[in-house]
């Protein structure tokens, strides 16, 4: 069967009207009343977001700066043809965290035919979004835009700022979050997006953007006080780094994008949710991007993957020397034939890291054996490359590593956001979307909708996964707990959890070769159902998932993408508890940060009565984190249920109907 991205009938109302002279102010609601937006146009153009009638971000300014000097949104304003436009529509969204989102909004549109410009904005029930669209000649320059949020009070904010403080637009977006009043912030550093500011009245705000092509990303430095205002890397002179061949900056211009005239811009997003649960399942991010650019789908397949990098090719009692050779992906190719895992991931090293080709491979990889191989038992071959590498030599890397059998490639160290990299990642995907090869892009920026615009893209990183255990002991737990609420409201994340050495933070230390997680092994189960994640990895070696025979069970009967998925419960930093359904099948995830916590919850779930498969931790997991139970009730639609999870704990249920 052909899988197909299917838009049904649309109801759009539409009125216009022009006016000129005097300041001209128009307000648009969202559709439940709740949220307004007010657009005042005067000497310049400026905005203002209400809840409930309470302004939370006072009026910001609005603009974009070309190199001849005009700034669009400051100039040629006196003439503004406003055009209203109401939307209801349901799509269908195959490869995500439910099959259908529905989209409700309001949308106002500023013409300014003068000026060559135009701004829209839309009123969704969770959020405001606004863009800029230009309708002039050839190509231009934009060396400078406006994106300004003041808002109304100093508000507690969670900040997660670029780690690399010489040169911020250099980055690897894998931080960790600091909270502070907005006022805080500190002065010359910038933070990456989204970012969530925390309303006294308890809702929480977050800024991100969305449908972010041929543009640079947006950051958000601070104003002093209560303001943020967008920040943007300029297009880099770059030089490439000898190990790796890894394009890195040298120096930024004060050219943001060199582009067409005629053509939109990236959607910047506030995002409103009266409570934490509401955030992980915002979808402001995937509805305002691009529509798929791949017709037929079916060749895509969501699953998850076999991976050694985190493991450190840590293999005992098999009878070959494990590394990056042939034989030791044979042996994970049978691993995942045997347990139903549709990929095995080839890290770095199969490439000479130094030399900058992906066409050669070391000696004792056979890249083409191992291809084979997996086809043969049905189980797919990505391979890792850098950014830049890759893009070196992206049309024969794609044909013949599709021609050979390779399904994909795990794509690295991008490290940045400005246009040339963005451009990059467009190039990369549509490039192997032709191959018919799946992506997975690491060291890379935030979900901006590109994963609706080419589906063939099935996880991003850009978060402070598992990884960071091999060398920092920093606190993973509340990050678990608090990034779910925000980073992941933009889209997937390729965390790569599944640890099966689990240790309590005063047993906990960070290993390069033989790694451990942070909390308990039931906090590593639920990961698997708490995180959008459609390209899932196992991160432990192959090894000691055939020891752990009833985890590795568990585990792998957890799809990667579902029909439905809301957030029963949660709070943001200290625990969250999230519901999916695939077909006929159930599956909740709880976890907690630092704290033992009893997890208290009714499951969402039709009349009738239920068979319960628990994962939970055990007697002794506060003490030891590889310490679980597995038990099975019998439970009735309506029902409560207390679960015990213990610091850094949690629980993993799938569910049937008896």
């Amino acid at each position: 069967m052909n899988i197909r991205l299917l838009i049904s009938a649309v109801t759009v109302l539409v009125s216009a009207q022009v006016l000129f002279a005097a300041p001209k102010t128009r307000t648009l609601q969202s559709p439940d009343g709740r949220l307004a937006v007010t657009v005042e146009v005067g000497e310049a153009v400026t905005y203002s977001i209400a809840l409930d009638g309470h302004t939370f971000i006072l009026p910001s300014p609005v603009s974009m700066t070309l190199s001849d000097g005009r700034v669009l949104g400051k100039e040629n304003l006196s003439s503004v043809r406003f055009r209203t436009a109401s939307v209801r529509d349901s799509i269908d969204t195959p490869l995500y965290r439910q099959a259908r989102v529905e989209e409700s909004y309001n949308a106002l549109t500023l013409s300014f035919a003068r000026a060559g410009f135009a701004l829209e904005f839309r009123a969704y029930d969770e959020g405001i979004a606004y863009r800029f669209s230009t309708s002039l000649k050839d190509s231009i320059t934009v060396v400078g835009e406006e994106a300004v949020f003041s808002f109304d009070k100093d508000y507690q904010a969670y900040i997660p700022y670029s780690s690399n403080t010489k040169n911020p637009f250099q980055t690897s977006f894998e931080s960790q979050y600091t909270v502070s009043p907005l006022s805080g912030f500190e002065s010359g550093r910038l933070s990456i997006t989204p970012l969530l500011v925390a309303l006294d009245s308890g809702e929480k705000v977050l800024i991100t953007e969305s449908d972010l092509e041929s543009y640079p990303g947006m950051f958000l430095g601070s104003e002093g006080g209560s303001t943020l205002r967008g920040a943007f890397a300029g297009r880099p002179t770059t030089y490439v780094d000898g190990y790796r061949c890894q394009e890195r900056i040298l120096r930024n211009s004060d050219t943001l994008a060199i582009t067409t005239g005629t053509r939109t811009y990236p959607w910047r997003i506030v995002s409103v949710a009266s409570d934490d649960t509401e955030l992980p399942v915002n979808n402001l991010v995937w509805l305002l991007g691009s529509p798929s650019r791949i017709e037929d789908l079916s060749w895509i397949r969501p699953g998850q993957a076999a991976w050694e990098w985190w493991n450190d090719w840590g293999f005992t009692g098999v009878d070959f020397e494990a590394g990056i050779n042939t034989d030791t992906y044979k042996y994970m190719i049978d691993f995942a034939a045997e347990r139903g895992i549709p990929y095995v991931v080839v890290d770095e090293g199969w490439s000479p890291r130094t030399g900058g080709d992906i066409m050669k491979t070391i000696p004792g990889f056979d890249v083409e054996e191992v291809a084979r191989y997996g086809k043969s038992r049905g189980v797919g071959v990505i391979l890792w490359a850098v950014g830049y590498v890759l893009d070196d030599k992206l049309e024969e890397a794609c044909s013949t590593y599709s021609e050979m059998g390779i399904a994909g490639f795990k794509v690295d160290f991008m490290d940045r956001d400005d246009q040339e990299v963005v451009e990059m990642n467009y190039r990369i995907l549509e490039t192997a979307a032709r191959y018919h090869l799946v992506v997975d892009l690491h060291g890379m920026y935030k979900p901006t909708g590109l994963n609706r615009t080419w589906p063939n893209l099935l996880n991003y990183e850009g978060v402070w996964g598992l990884e960071q255990m091999k060398w920092s002991d920093e606190d993973m737990l509340t990050y678990d707990v608090t990034f779910p609420y925000i980073r992941m409201a933009a889209g997937p994340v390729d965390y790569t959890q599944g640890a099966l050495r689990n240790a309590q933070m005063k047993n906990f230390a960070a290993v390069y070769s033989d790694p451990m997680s942070q909390g308990t092994r039931a906090h590593q189960v639920a990961l698997y159902v708490i995180f959008d994640s459609p390209l899932t990895m196992l991160c432990d070696s192959p090894t000691a998932y055939v020891r752990e025979q009833e985890t590795t069970e568990f585990i792998t009967a957890i799809p990667t993408v579902y029909d439905e998925t809301r957030v029963l419960a949660g709070e943001i930093g200290r625990y969250i508890i999230t519901q999916r359904r695939s077909g006929d099948r159930w599956y909740i995830g709880g976890i907690t940060g630092t704290e033992a916590r009893t997890l208290t919850f009714t499951p969402d779930l039709p009349e009738g009565s239920y068979t319960f498969r628990i994962f939970r931790d055990g007697v002794n997991a506060a003490s030891r984190g590889e310490d679980y139970r597995i038990e099975t009730l019998v439970w009735t639609a309506g029902q409560e249920l207390s679960i015990e999870a213990a610091p850094g704990g949690g629980f993993a249920i799938i569910i049937d109907r008896k």
